[in-house]
């Protein structure tokens, strides 16, 4: 039997926090337009991030820098269209927070605004606090983001693990409790060791996301155009692809093609 809309308890921050408490796992997935996040919100998932990952998956840059804030608007508008359940996160992209706090409210602002989404998300640790801050003092829910911060890639000159080093880990560390005092209500730890992660979620009172970092944290969050075989370029050691889209879907069109070709399509019943 199918819940009404009305019946369906929608997902908060104070809810992310119960979990954590009571040691329940959070899940956490992108999505970037309607017909996507119809989907997975259907399925019950508890976040569910537009991510500034969207540059790569649906425009095909090599980054996330090149994105816009308005770009981000729209497929954040899009996905609050689709959503009953899920919180929805947005990231705030490069150029739109650094170094500037009062342009990091702004920008925060008109995706709260123009989005209806419910949380925004930034990278980096002290040198983004005062940006952390200045958005959290009108009200608006931050979420966290350290280690892999693919905004600086260029900075780091590559993907691979962050956070080995023992100088590296513990700014790390302070970090995550420097942004929990500041008040974030949860943070991602992107691509560092699963000891590390383990050691962040256990240190602060607040929820932990994990991309790449271990089963010690209190949720994990995938690219879902990575985990449903839609990408298949990108193949790092922390993905598990649940489904190969990108070759039952190129199979569906090549029939489509051949149908068509051949007359098959449409036949009698597919006519008026």
């Amino acid at each position: 039997m199918s819940v009404a809309k009305k019946d369906i308890k929608k997902m908060t921050t104070h809810q992310l926090q119960e979990m954590k408490n009571r040691g329940e796992k959070i899940s956490m997935l992108t999505a970037y337009d309607y017909s996507y996040a119809r989907i997975v919100d259907d399925a019950g998932i508890d976040v569910i991030l537009v991510g500034d990952s969207a540059s790569n998956v649906m425009a095909g840059h090599d980054s996330t820098l090149p994105i816009t804030l308005d770009q981000m608007i729209y497929h954040a508008q899009s996905v609050v269209r689709a959503i009953d359940r899920a919180l929805i996160v947005v990231d705030l992209p490069f150029g739109s927070y650094q170094g500037n706090s009062s342009e990091a409210l702004r920008s925060a602002i008109r995706i709260m605004k123009e989005s209806g989404a419910h949380s925004v998300k930034l990278e980096g640790g002290s040198e983004v606090i005062d940006s952390v801050k200045r958005i959290l003092s009108a009200g608006i829910p931050v979420m966290g983001h350290l280690g892999l911060t693919p905004q600086s890639i260029y900075k780091f000159g590559t993907y691979t693990v962050r956070a080995k080093e023992i100088e590296e880990a513990a700014k790390l560390k302070e970090d995550a409790k420097l942004l929990e005092e500041a008040g974030c209500f949860a943070l991602v730890l992107e691509k560092i060791p699963a000891t590390l992660a383990t050691e962040v979620a256990k240190s602060v009172n607040i929820p932990v996301i994990g991309i790449g970092a271990g089963n010690g944290v209190d949720g994990q969050v995938l690219v879902l155009h990575d985990m449903l075989g839609v990408t298949k370029e990108f193949s790092p050691r922390f993905l598990r692809r649940y489904l190969n889209l990108y070759e039952e879907m190129k199979g569906a069109v090549s029939e489509y093609i051949k149908d068509v070709k051949s007359l098959d399509f449409p036949n009698d019943k597919e006519q008026y």
